[in-house]
């Protein structure tokens, strides 16, 4: 047996520190199974991608359960193993592009433990819905032509809106983001129905990380229902998977993405206010901000969703056939999805700040009339 072979044994199928302390000592007084070690650990992320897993949501476990040098080897081992491929899936190229692959320097014994800290991590992912293809199956995918015009104008409006420090500039940006997002989607829908297209509903994933992800979580869910998509939450990995039509997952990421921002410094202008008024209860105040910001939104951007569709009348039947078929492919994907009930929020001035701040995100009419 080599001594990866005997490091692994130990480290990976035996509990408790004294397993690592064995498995590193054997690694470390082997500097030339260095190589094996590292086919090793492509063999561990390769497995992770037959499993379901994509390279943000492996980086994002191991943030959350090891330390940081832990989440740079992670990077290491996937751009590595990525490297292989000539082609790979949707979305893969913008999750490696986020990674940190600056190599982690330490003795040999301490970078054995952490090899073998992730190596125990990956080995023991479980089989998760896939939301794509594995790196090396052939793609049918037609010709790419850069990001649409639209999404590049809703992406600069929402980037303008994170980036105000004037409430109300950003919520006419936003409002303005959130009308373009909601014709995008009758535009795409509407051309589908012309060509006949045989597109299918998708899936992606979308972090929701600590703290107060219950309440990220709503937030997201809330997006994605008023952009005719479903996110179902998995607490215990950090994510939801949102489940649609292509033009409008790629419009509920952005959203989301930046509605928790402009939401996050709202609140925490609005808690710099509390404290300075005496209050300390922090994590309470957080929560309820955050858990009314969700809720409030989800109405705002719902009513949104609805009257630019009214607008529309004819396009109402292909709406409705491309609502049953996110439906239908969100519960072949989920079968056994349950209902969470939610802890109430507790504090009355977080719920209030919550709620004013998801009006300064509110949504409007391009015309100018302001929602109900």
């Amino acid at each position: 047996m080599s001594a990866v072979e005997s490091a692994l044994a130990a480290a990976l199928y035996l509990e408790g520190d004294a397993a690592l302390d064995t498995g590193a000592s054997l690694l470390a007084a082997a500097p030339e199974a260095d190589a094996e070690l590292a086919r090793r650990g492509a063999e561990f992320v390769r497995r992770a991608w037959e499993r379901g897993w994509q390279p943000a949501d492996v980086v994002r476990l191991v943030r959350r359960d090891l330390d940081e040098h832990h989440v740079r080897l992670a990077a290491g081992l996937i751009a590595a193993e990525t490297r292989a491929y000539g082609q790979l899936p949707p979305r893969w190229a913008a999750q490696l592009e986020e990674l940190d692959t600056t190599p982690w320097r330490a003795d040999r014994f301490s970078y054995a433990t952490a090899v073998l800290e992730l190596y125990r991590l990956l080995a023991r992912l479980p089989a998760i819905e896939p939301v794509g293809p594995v790196p090396g199956t052939p793609l049918h995918v037609g010709p790419v032509h850069g990001e649409p015009r639209m999404l590049a104008r809703i992406r600069a409006l929402l980037a303008k809106a994170e980036a105000t420090g004037y409430p109300e500039e950003a919520e006419a940006l936003t409002a303005k983001a959130q009308e373009l997002m909601a014709r995008h989607s009758l535009d795409e829908a509407a051309l589908a129905a012309r060509t006949h297209s045989a597109d299918e509903p998708a899936a992606v994933r979308i972090g929701v990380d600590a703290p107060y992800e219950t309440a990220k979580a709503i937030l997201l869910d809330a997006v994605a229902g008023a952009n005719r998509c479903r996110a179902v939450w998995n607490e215990a990995f950090g994510f939801s998977t949102v489940v649609g039509f292509e033009p409008d997952l790629e419009v509920v990421e952005l959203l989301f993405t930046s509605l928790l921002v402009q939401g996050t410094g709202a609140m925490t202008k609005a808690e710099a206010a509390q404290r300075a008024g005496g209050r300390r209860r922090t994590k309470t105040f957080r929560q309820s901000f955050l858990l009314a910001y969700a809720h409030r939104l989800g109405d705002r951007l719902s009513a949104t969703s609805r009257r630019v569709t009214a607008e529309e009348p004819t396009l109402l039947p292909v709406l409705a056939a491309r609502d049953v078929a996110v439906t239908s492919r969100a519960d072949r994907m989920f079968p056994e999805t349950t209902t969470t009930r939610v802890r109430g929020a507790t504090d009355h001035e977080g719920w209030a700040h919550g709620t004013a701040a998801a009006d300064r995100a509110r949504t409007s009419h391009p015309r100018g009339e302001l929602d109900e």
